[in-house]
């Protein structure tokens, strides 16, 4: 119970500071959206890699990986259907709802959880893997194809290439495996493939830059907090959050336990860990995502803030019936 209590205190304080940051203006009117490209681009791919690059395989791909990566691709597809078939979105906008819906905070949440609840970090690598090499991809090739199509800017460079990139789905789905996110996440499975590990003497400053990842991700949310009321009327899409937030909350840990429990035979400590991976609450990279590309920021960023309230009551209840 400590351990659930020490992360939500941390991340907080840590989101508490991004919103003091942006009312004082300290760092300038453009701090955020400085702050989001340094995430997105350097201290995300750099904390991946130092990760992945002092692991094995084996410790990647575990029943939990099964589990999680089965989880988080039936909420992200409910959510598609419903948003589709009742709120008509454009496909854009249901990227982002896929993520906010599916993508758990397993950096800044689960790493604390995973250390003082479950006593290990069996669970983060194989779903901080799955969600950056797969889930993320396919929601930034939407996003991309959605920028293509606005004329807007997508990733970095992207209006260099856009005219050898072609259309279609294929020509996003290589646009974004090239994001440095997904490019650093696949380096760091082929090193854990390798009989070797890269000494710490170059590994130390990819791990120090990617140490800004977390803090970086949390205070980008802090500040994009100021100014602006979470679940504003006329401003924030209310259908689209509660939809986003009943699914990450409730039917994400319930099928995680259903298919843990009984399809996979899981029990005791294993059976936690899965269930409580997947009542996670949004990550805050989600909204990394949306601000970088213009669309979604707002269902990212309350989605995120209700999934974390509502997030403490849930794994609370979680620890005290599966510890």
């Amino acid at each position: 119970m400590a351990g659930v209590l020490n992360g939500f205190a941390v991340i907080v304080a840590v989101v508490a500071l991004g919103w003091l940051l942006a009312r004082s203006r300290v760092l300038g009117s453009d701090a955020r959206l400085v702050l989001n490209r340094l995430v997105f681009f350097v201290a995300t791919p750099a904390l991946l890699f130092d990760a992945l690059a002092r692991t094995t395989l084996d410790q990647v791909f575990t029943g939990v990986f099964v589990v999680s990566a089965a989880t988080a691709i039936v909420m992200a597809v409910a959510y598609v259907l419903i948003a589709k078939l009742w709120l008509r979105r454009p496909a854009a906008d249901l990227a982002v709802g896929a993520l906010s819906a599916s993508y758990v905070n397993s950096a800044n949440l689960g790493i604390p959880i995973a250390v003082y609840v479950l006593g290990d970090f069996g669970f983060v690598m194989p779903l901080l893997l799955f969600q950056v090499a797969v889930l993320q991809p396919i929601a930034i090739a939407v996003l991309e194809r959605a920028a293509r199509s606005a004329g807007t800017e997508g990733t970095e460079g992207s209006e260099d290439t856009a005219g050898d990139r072609g259309g279609g789905a294929l020509g996003s789905i290589v646009q974004a495996v090239r994001t440095p996110i997904v490019l650093a996440a696949l380096a760091g499975v082929v090193v854990a493939a390798l009989p070797w590990t890269p000494p710490d003497k170059i590994l130390e400053p990819v791990h120090l830059v990617g140490q800004i990842s977390v803090p970086g991700a949390l205070l980008v949310f802090g500040m994009s907090l100021y100014g602006v009321k979470v679940l504003e009327a006329g401003a924030s899409p209310r259908r689209e959050i509660a939809l986003a937030s009943v699914l990450k909350l409730v039917a994400h840990p319930l099928l995680a336990y259903a298919i843990g429990r009984g399809l996979m035979g899981m029990q005791g400590h294993e059976l936690l860990t899965v269930v409580v991976a997947a009542a996670l609450p949004t990550a805050q990279n989600v909204l990394v995502v949306a601000t970088r590309y213009g669309h979604g920021m707002l269902l990212a960023r309350d989605s995120a803030v209700l999934t974390t309230l509502g997030a403490l009551p849930v794994l609370l209840l979680v620890s005290a019936l599966l510890a």
